[in-house]
């Protein structure tokens, strides 16, 4: 193993370049065990501009990845940009209309198709009159041109062309909660400024500054910031990742406790879950310095058993695609186990980053006041692919970006979230943030999990009403969860019903899917409110 070296670029296809030159024989990504070196990723990734070349992919173009966490879509990712063009991963937890729909947006010429999902492409190819040609990622089931093949057969010089901080490197898509999903353009330089601190001038934070023989377990999907943005940012910091296809609690127990993992990032859901799993108790977790966490709220509860059990470092991450991840961080120092004030926050802003509280009319509100979080920084997007229309409503003249979510700043510049905006619950005149009456709920010991939402109400227009998921085994009526809530929170905020579910919807990267659980009670209603 080399000695890896702090680099500044315009573009982090100038850093792995780099990286290649003075510590070649550094692992960049270890999967299956197999181990591809900064050096061998290099190469390939220049045999990879070559073929697509040949295929006329060039500067703008779209190529597109639909499969599993593997580290070649690191290397096609890093090939294709080094021509210009642009990597979308694509969701393969979609429904194949839904695949089609996204190909088809991002006018991907050339899919590269991982283990597993050959027949939803060849289902759908009709529907795609753009995708010229498919390559298989170590896909067994994919009987077309294998990428090792493909790759090695082209030249390890490509055509000469200078990435610039500006162009777009990746286009990623939103869940698509509300309407059809929206393609997040990022840029080279939004990619650079927001891995690790590593844009020239930032000053990093002690748990961003990469370490040799730092390993990261890459366990979040490839298709959402969490897994691109921990790629990219150990590629910037000249370290490893052990990448899993995906999310599993007992692979990533074990690769914790023997391949000398130091940090991973996971949602709170997955947190969750390898908390409960039974070995959990068993793991030696002494080399793992940082857990870093988002992408939805955290209870005290779950915050608390995570730091008695895993004894490392937390931070808490706040952002969202549109940013190209995170933006505020709560730092390791600001996690206690007994809880702080802070710790319902979501920390500070990152160095760079500019983040303010608007009302409706975008002005600035005072400090404690809740109202649409926006920001502003190298790290936004530069908009939603071919909608302009959705780009002028999220992003200003002024490059502030409204993020959609609603909190407030303290005096001490730390950020509160309440929730989305648009899942605010109005009753009897009274604002309602769901995330706070889940952390209260979810404080009680029988709670596994829960969400809440707003359903029509003729009295007070909309009533809270809970969703929760009890923990195996355990047994609470509505009259004892609510009586609960009272002990936590006011009580207008409390819920006036409580549905009990197996379990709650959630989106992969962890969300819970409040439109599927408001569903049935907004039926035949010609608004989503009352």
């Amino acid at each position: 193993m080399g000695e890896t070296t702090a680099l500044a670029a315009e573009t982090y296809c100038d850093v792995v370049r780099e990286h290649a030159r003075v510590s070649g024989d550094v692992t960049a990504f270890s999967f299956a065990g197999e181990d591809i070196s900064f050096a061998e990723l290099d190469a390939g990734a220049d045999r990879v501009a070559s073929a697509l070349a040949a295929l006329g992919i060039g500067p703008g173009d779209r190529v597109a990845f639909l499969g599993k966490n593997h580290p070649l879509y690191f290397e096609a990712f890093l090939g294709a940009n080094r021509i210009g063009a642009v990597m979308t991963p694509v969701n393969w937890r979609l429904a194949a209309p839904e695949v089609a729909y996204v190909l088809g947006n991002c006018c991907a010429r050339v899919v590269f198709v991982g283990e597993g999902f050959a027949d939803m492409l060849a289902g759908i190819r009709g529907d795609c009159p753009l995708v010229e040609q498919v390559i298989g990622i170590d896909a067994p089931d994919y009987a077309g041109t294998d990428y090792r093949t493909w790759r090695d057969g082209f030249s390890p010089s490509p055509p000469a062309h200078r990435v610039a901080a500006q162009d777009d490197a990746l286009q990623l898509y939103t869940s698509g909660t509300t309407g059809k999903p929206k393609g997040a353009v990022i840029t080279h330089g939004s990619l650079l400024s927001s891995r690790d601190g590593a844009a020239a001038g930032e000053e990093m934070r002690v748990w961003q500054q990469p370490i040799p023989g730092d390993v990261t377990l890459l366990a979040m999907p490839c298709f959402h910031i969490s897994g691109t943005g921990t790629g990219i940012g150990t590629m910037v910091a000249g370290t490893c990742s052990i990448v899993l296809p995906e999310y599993d609690p007992t692979k990533a127990l074990d690769l914790i406790e023997n391949f000398n993992i130091s940090k991973i990032f996971l949602v709170p859901a997955a947190l969750q879950i390898l908390l409960n799993h039974p070995r959990v108790g068993e793991v030696d977790f002494s080399r793992l310095k940082y857990v870093t966490y988002g992408a939805s709220p955290i209870p005290l509860e779950l915050m608390r058993e995570a730091i008695r059990v895993m004894g490392c470092g937390f931070v808490q991450m706040y952002g969202m695609t549109e940013t190209t991840g995170t933006i505020v961080a709560l730092d390791p120092e600001d996690h206690v186990a007994e809880g702080s004030v802070r710790m319902r926050s979501v920390g500070k802003p990152l160095a760079g980053v500019e983040i303010k509280v608007i009302d409706e009319g975008g002005n600035a509100v005072p400090t404690g006041t809740v109202g649409e979080i926006a920001t502003r920084s190298d790290k936004n997007m530069r908009g939603y692919w071919n909608n302009d229309a959705a780009t002028r409503a999220t992003i200003g003249p002024d490059g502030w970006l409204r993020t959609g979510d609603a909190g407030y700043l303290d005096a001490d510049g730390y950020l509160y979230i309440h929730d989305r905006v648009k899942n605010m619950i109005i009753s009897g005149g009274e604002n309602v943030y769901p995330a706070e009456v889940e952390n209260a709920l979810y404080s009680h010991p029988k709670v596994a999990d829960v969400a809440v939402i707003g359903v029509p109400d003729d009295k007070w227009g909309e009533a809270v009403k809970a969703c929760v998921v009890l923990k195996p085994g355990e047994a609470m009526t509505e009259d004892e969860i609510i009586a609960h809530a009272r002990t936590q929170i006011a009580g207008y905020k409390c819920p006036k019903s409580v549905d009990f579910i197996p379990a709650l919807p959630r989106n992969p990267s962890g969300k819970i899917l409040r439109r599927e659980l408001r569903a049935p009670y907004w039926a035949g209603k010609d608004r989503a409110v009352n």
